[in-house]
């Protein structure tokens, strides 16, 4: 769960007219080192890029161009996995280094807006906004802010790979692939009849011991049918022993807030750790 996040604002239409740009670096899925820089694009300020982030010349007089900033840029980014929401910064980071000759330093890229279509059915055709999906997801950040955006990309990619339990380097794959083939991802099973658990609808969520589909078969075995979403018909979540113990319980997964809904409307479903879910089925 190592990665960097970035985001930048722009003056005008113009993509290489960055005029601020925040890099958040994630270490074992949490934001540490947050960077952020004003660029000053000498060119003009479009007044409606200035209505939206309220970045104006003014603003940026005295601050460095984009030669200036590119080399503490490049040291977040080289040899990382990088993050960003649709395609526009990672372009706009490629224009501003060709309008003013640098090379753009080697990186693995990772779209996160493609990440929530893949990993969320509901955003998998509109939607997925950064806002939409932060809402959804509970992360609280302030739009139009290089380095507040950055986070919130970052943050919904820490949401996916703890719910889906696929690791960044199956991401990286999984996004070249079209929405909705999950294909050897999905971890979607019915239950043996023969088993002891034969008629719970189990649901897993947060970041496990076992790879996904260890658990989706263990479950399996035991007679659970493994859903990928919680459901009216979903009578167990699983959660991660990590996520349990998570700051007392207060970042809970997409899944786990869902159940917790689902249980207060009345619905019989009961949260297990991974642990606890692991004995049972022992026994």
């Amino acid at each position: 769960m190592n990665f960097v996040a970035i985001d930048v604002e722009t003056a005008n239409a113009d993509l290489s007219s960055v005029c601020q740009v925040g890099i958040s670096t994630f270490r074992d899925g949490r934001p540490v080192d947050p960077w952020k820089s004003l660029v000053n694009p000498q060119t003009y300020f479009d007044g409606i890029n200035v209505s939206i982030h309220g970045i104006d010349e003014d603003a940026v007089r005295s601050s460095p161009n984009w030669v200036g900033v590119y080399q503490d840029v490049s040291l977040r980014l080289k040899g990382n996995v990088v993050v960003c929401h649709t395609a526009f910064d990672r372009v706009a980071v490629y224009r501003a280094c060709d309008k003013n000759n640098l090379v753009v330093c080697e990186c693995r890229w990772l779209d996160s807006a493609k990440v929530a279509r893949r990993a969320w059915p509901k955003f998998s055709r509109s939607g997925y906004g950064l806002a939409n999906v932060a809402e959804e997801l509970g992360i609280k950040y302030t739009p139009h802010d290089a380095l507040e955006d950055a986070r919130c990309a970052g943050e919904i990619v820490v949401h996916a790979l703890a719910e889906s339990g696929l690791t960044l380097d199956d991401w990286l794959e999984r996004v070249t692939c079209p929405i909705g083939a999950f294909g050897s991802y999905s971890i979607t099973r019915e239950g043996n009849p023969e088993g002891p658990l034969f008629g719970e609808v189990l649901v897993f969520t947060g970041a496990l011991s076992l790879l996904r589909r260890e658990a989706a078969d263990l479950a399996s075995t035991a007679g659970c049918t493994v859903g990928a979403g919680v459901t009216k018909r979903t009578t167990l979540l699983v959660v991660g022993d990590q996520d349990i113990s998570k700051l007392a319980g207060h970042e809970k997964s997409s899944k786990h807030r869902k159940a917790e809904e689902l249980v207060r409307s009345g619905q019989a479903i009961r949260i297990l750790s991974e642990s606890d879910f692991k004995r049972i089925v022992k026994l």
